[in-house]
């Protein structure tokens, strides 16, 4: 299939740059202050090497998420749709009568999906090995990783919100914890899972009105290890679930642990420490991940910025060797490009994420990835890990009420100054198609409708006007 990706990219880096888009487009992009010289698009049958619309499409553009399409194609292609990342855990010491008289260690695979309860049933399974009680310490190793430590703050002076959360070889529930708030008789009831976290100063005032974008009325701070409340709660959100970046990997591991095996039953009395196992340990346990094509689900519908990183690390792994590091994932996804014939000299790669300034990719290398990943045995997984319009994941409530509901598996990435959506689309004629488009400007933020016509277009294949006339056809990726 290598000839065919070559023979695909010569005619699409042949086609020139068309300025024809269609009229809804063009007036859309008109009305948002988007000068077309900063717009890539391409619309493409999967069963034609000749795209129905091609703009721009040689341009280097920031992906934004939709570098995600890069880093979770490779990993299903590299590693497998079945394949799983294990967390070891390892005894030292003698176990007796449900007592552990020495350290329990837990040593990090990489597993981007050790959310809150797969680590509660990790833990379930060592009391299940006849563990209760540890006279001992717990040890955290890491180091299939090697990463300089991480600003959280460093790329948006965000540092709290969940999508800036470090990557980690052992990472419990994406690093994030929850603060629920609720009202209860006209005040905001305030409290962090897992409680054992850290103390939590609770200064926010009952509000009034519609709950509306809620998060933006609650202040939120770090200082000397408290989390710090400040603001107003709007008593008309009810109950609500705010996940929150607030500790080093490790530290949120020790904080997990400490509730989760308490809730279990256990006993713990020592230190949690970050370790490597010693000569004396033995292998208590092997757990599994979920399989990459689950892993891969959640990282594109959800836009799961620290699993891409994860996966991005893995590769790197998996081809050079541990310890893992951003340098080997870089060299191992171009290494991956170049030997499938995708690889172009625009391409920019720094953590798979696309929560990244120097990323880079063109139109034309985004829809020869796409085209090329229908010819894979992993196809209908990676295509499944696509959120269908208006139906899930971040394009739940994107067009829902339309014609075009579930008729587009699309992945979005956004970022200031970028707004760009790549992904396949069921025509109104039965054929699938790639469809990408990729806007960097000042104004992106308000590419929406730009995209909705390019959408209905490349749907309905209709005249420019913007209306989609879906006549039928199998719905599927």
């Amino acid at each position: 299939m290598v000839w065919f990706t070559v023979l695909l990219a010569t005619l699409l880096l042949a086609l020139p740059a068309r300025a024809d888009l269609p009229p809804a487009l063009a007036q859309a992009l008109k009305q948002a202050g988007i000068p077309d010289s900063h717009v890539g698009v391409l619309v493409q049958d999967l069963d034609s090497p000749t795209p129905r619309l091609a703009h721009g499409i040689e341009r280097s553009f920031n992906p934004a998420s939709v570098m995600k399409l890069v880093t979770t194609l490779a990993a299903l292609d590299t590693l497998g749709p079945a394949h799983v990342f294990k967390t070891r855990v390892w005894v030292e010491g003698e176990v007796k009568d449900d007592v552990l008289t020495g350290n329990l260690i837990l040593q990090g695979g990489g597993d981007p999906g050790l959310t809150r309860e797969r680590f509660w049933l990790l833990l379930r399974e060592i009391r299940a090995r006849g563990i209760r009680e540890i006279r001992g310490n717990v040890l955290l190793d890491g180091s299939l990783y090697e990463l300089e430590p991480i600003d959280p703050g460093a790329f948006d002076q965000a540092p709290l919100r969940p999508y800036n959360a470090p990557p980690a070889a052992l990472l419990a529930n994406f690093n994030a914890m929850n603060l629920r708030l609720a009202p209860v008789a006209g005040q905001v009831r305030a409290s962090l899972e897992p409680d054992l976290a850290l103390p939590l100063d609770n200064n926010l005032a009952g509000g009034d009105g519609l709950c509306g974008n809620w998060r933006e009325s609650v202040g939120l701070r770090l200082e000397e290890g408290r989390l710090i409340l400040e603001g107003s709660y709007p008593l008309a959100c009810g109950e609500q679930l705010h996940p929150l970046n607030l500790l080093a990997p490790e530290a949120s591991v020790a904080a997990w642990f400490r509730a989760l095996w308490l809730e279990l039953g256990g006993r713990h009395s020592g230190a949690i420490l970050p370790c490597i196992p010693g000569p004396e340990a033995r292998l208590l346990l092997e757990f599994d991940s979920p399989p990459l094509a689950e892993l891969a689900r959640d990282v594109n519908k959800f836009s799961n910025n620290v699993m891409a990183k994860m996966l991005f690390l893995n590769l790197g792994a998996a081809r050079f060797g541990g310890p893992a590091t951003w340098d080997k994932g870089a060299r191992a996804v171009r290494a991956w490009l170049a030997e499938q014939g995708l690889w172009s000299p625009e391409i920019v790669l720094e953590n798979g994420s696309g929560l990244s300034r120097i990323e880079r990719i063109s139109t034309a290398s985004l829809a020869r990835l796409l085209a090329w990943a229908a010819s894979r045995p992993a196809y209908y997984e990676f295509a499944a890990s696509l959120p269908a319009v208006g139906l899930e994941g971040t394009q739940k409530g994107r067009l829902g009420d339309s014609p075009l509901a579930g008729r587009a598996w699309l992945k979005t990435g956004s970022l200031n100054g970028s707004r760009n959506l790549a992904g396949y689309v069921l025509g109104a004629d039965g054929r699938r198609r790639v469809l990408v488009m990729l806007v960097n400007h000042n104004q992106a933020a308000a590419a929406g409708k730009a995209q909705d016509a390019l959408l209905a277009w490349a749907v309905a294949m209709d005249d420019g006007s913007g209306t989609a006339r879906p006549q039928g056809g199998k719905a599927g990726p």
